[in-house]
C-alpha cells in the first residue's frame, strides 16, 4: 500500500490527481473516523505555499482547508500583512481529521509522527507540481513534516530556513493558537503573527 500511495503521488500530474488519491488513501488509520480527506486549495501557479497542521472539524465536514475559526483568523492576517489569499496555495501537512470524542463533540488530536509520514508523499507531490518560491510552515506540525522533528517553532519563529525542497521557509504559529490564549492578550498574539506574514514581502523584493 505504501508503495503504490508512493508512486501514485510521484506521478500524479495535476492538483486533482492528488486530490483523488488523498481522497483513497488508507496509509493511516485517520481515514477510518474522519467525514473526507481534505487535501489543498489554490492556483497551481501559486509561488507561495502555506502549510498547516491538519483539517479541523469545519474543515473535515467542507473538504476545504482554513475554513474554521482558524482560517477566519488567517484570512484576516493576510489582509493586514498585505497578501491576498486568491494569490496562495493552502495545504495541510495531515491530510485527514484527528480527533477524540468529548461528550457530543470531536475534538482536535495532534497527528502522530507515524500519521504526518503517511501524508508525506501527497504534500511532497503538491510541492513539486506547483514549485513555490516560497513556503509558510504554520505551527510544530508543519515544521516537523517540512524541516524535520529538531526544528522549533518558537525558536525560529520568524526566520526563513533553508530546506529540502528547494527553496526556504518561513516558520510561524498555527492560526489556532491566537484562538487558545487568554482574551486579554489575543490582539499582542495576532499583531505578532501578522508580523511574521508581513515578512513574506521580503522573499519577493
Amino acid at each position: 500500500m505504501a508503495d503504490s500511495k508512493s508512486k501514485l503521488a510521484a506521478e500524479a500530474q495535476s492538483l486533482d490527481h492528488i486530490a483523488a488519491g488523498i481522497a483513497r488513501c488508507r496509509g493511516c488509520r485517520l481515514w477510518e473516523r474522519a467525514t473526507q480527506a481534505v487535501g489543498g486549495e489554490g492556483s497551481p501557479k501559486s509561488r507561495i505555499i502555506f502549510v498547516g497542521e491538519q483539517p479541523g472539524d469545519q474543515e473535515d465536514l467542507a473538504g476545504k482547508p482554513f475554513v474554521g475559526p482558524a482560517g477566519r483568523v488567517l484570512d484576516e492576517a493576510l489582509e493586514e500583512a498585505g497578501v491576498d489569499r486568491r494569490d496562495v496555495y493552502v495545504t495541510n501537512a495531515v491530510k485527514h481529521f484527528s480527533w477524540e470524542p468529548r461528550g457530543k463533540r470531536r475534538m482536535h488530536k495532534t497527528p502522530a509522527q507515524q500519521e504526518i509520514a503517511a501524508c508525506q508523499d501527497w504534500l511532497a507531490a503538491e510541492i513539486r507540481l506547483i514549485a513555490p518560491d516560497l513556503i509558510v510552515a504554520l505551527g510544530a506540525t508543519a515544521v516537523r513534516a517540512l524541516l524535520g522533528p529538531g526544528v522549533r517553532v518558537l525558536v525560529n519563529r520568524g526566520k526563513f530556513l533553508p530546506s529540502d525542497w528547494g527553496v526556504k521557509v518561513l516558520v510561524t504559529v498555527h492560526p489556532s493558537s491566537i484562538l487558545r490564549v487568554p482574551p486579554e492578550d489575543r490582539d499582542q498574539a495576532f499583531d505578532a503573527f501578522v508580523k511574521d506574514l508581513a515578512k513574506i514581502q521580503r522573499a519577493f523584493t
